[in-house]
């Protein structure tokens, strides 16, 4: 008798094109502004809200459109600013969650320089932990645009949207049941979507209510 079917953790590869992502009220400012490129009132934004709410998604959409690297604030540091080009457009990620002693003094000058700039945190950037004060200053006055107030058009766009990535198309009926069921955050979606992923593969199974109400339990 044989049990439940080995799964291996295939690396799933997210759609990060500008028709790909999802717009509801709660992110269209952010998503305009993007739209805008190269007409920004300022040559400097930020983006916040909370993990899977679609900040890298829309910094990768600009880096196509601006031909922008982009980078972890983790690895912001002076020694890799020497090695950007300064005339390039720079997408900088999670800087709230980067160590300010290692960034600060790079990302200050990045600001100073006038290149163009798209920030990444999950707090407003005026909250951002800093120890220089003219970058607190800096950040402060930055442009910036919320990206997360969840309502159900937007959860069940981000939980078809992530089906769509595992290539599941599931009926409308399984999205409806996640959305009133899980906690409403992006995280928590995106890890249910992938262990009904999980647990459909391993029992051979579509990914049904009676699964995702299996899961609930």
């Amino acid at each position: 008798m044989s049990g439940p079917q080995l799964t291996f953790p295939f690396s799933i590869e997210p759609s990060r094109t500008r028709e790909d992502f999802i717009v509801a009220p709660c992110n269209e400012e952010a998503v305009k502004f993007v739209d805008t490129w190269p007409q920004w009132p300022a040559p400097s934004a930020a983006l916040h809200g909370p993990s899977g709410s679609g900040k890298t998604h829309l910094v990768h959409v600009w880096a196509e459109r601006s031909g922008a690297d982009v980078i972890d604030a983790a690895r912001l540091d002076d020694h890799r600013l020497h090695a950007l080009d300064p005339a390039r457009p720079l997408g900088i990620e999670n800087v709230d969650s980067a160590p300010a002693a290692v960034r600060d003094s790079a990302l200050f000058a990045l600001l100073n320089g006038g290149s163009p700039l798209l920030l990444t945190g999950r707090e407003h950037p005026r909250n951002w932990p800093v120890l220089l004060p003219d970058l607190a200053s800096r950040l402060k006055a930055l442009l910036a645009f919320t990206l997360w107030q969840p309502d159900d058009a937007l959860l069940e766009g981000l939980a078809r949207k992530l089906f769509n990535d595992r290539q599941l198309r599931v009926p409308d009926s399984v999205v409806t049941r996640m959305v009133v069921s899980v906690e409403r955050s992006p995280a928590a979606i995106r890890d249910f979507v992938a262990r009904a992923d999980a647990k459909a593969l391993a029992e051979k199974r579509p990914v049904s209510v009676a699964l995702i109400r299996e899961l609930l339990a």
